[in-house]
């Protein structure tokens, strides 16, 4: 992972979008090494992406 994700970057993705981005960082995390930055950088995406998921779904857009 060389990018950490950003609400304002996220937020013109569709929630199917966030979903796909979300498992990608997610196999991201699993092939980084514990306490590496790669892996605080995927941790830090997962958590943008996580919430931006949410705000979307809680303003009622679908998939």
């Amino acid at each position: 992972m060389k990018h950490v994700f950003t609400k304002a970057a996220l937020q013109r993705r569709s929630i199917s979008e966030l979903r796909a981005l979300f498992a990608s960082v997610q196999h991201d995390l699993v092939l980084s090494d514990a306490g590496s930055n790669e892996r605080r950088q995927a941790l830090a995406s997962l958590d943008t992406i996580s919430r931006e998921i949410a705000r979307k779904m809680s303003l009622g857009m679908r998939p």
